[in-house]
């Protein structure tokens, strides 16, 4: 499976990852570790997420409080749409293709 990213989600993830940095040492990389497994988890099983909208779902990160929403574009590709940390508005994001 294909994993391709919204063109929003990359400056998402780098503001995330300085914010924890800045926090402590290293915690910062320690997320991308924790959201590159996450989008592992989803590739591999696309289906098993719960559905919030349509053909997008999310899958909670487990260590951060941060929910990533995604949508499957295609029979082999799924598409990570935003990053959101939990405490957003709900609809933070929805909107995205």
């Amino acid at each position: 499976m294909t994993i391709e990213y919204h063109p929003a989600v990359q400056p998402e993830l780098e503001e995330v990852r300085q914010f924890y940095e800045g926090q402590l040492p290293g915690l910062g990389w320690e997320f991308i570790d924790e959201f590159e497994r996450q989008a592992l988890r989803i590739a591999s099983t696309p289906l098993h997420w719960m559905v919030v909208n349509g053909d997008v779902r999310r899958c909670l990160m487990k260590r951060f409080p941060y929910i990533i929403y995604f949508r499957q574009v295609g029979p082999e590709r799924i598409r990570i749409t935003v990053v959101k940390h939990a405490r957003r508005h709900p609809r933070f994001g929805r909107n995205r293709a």
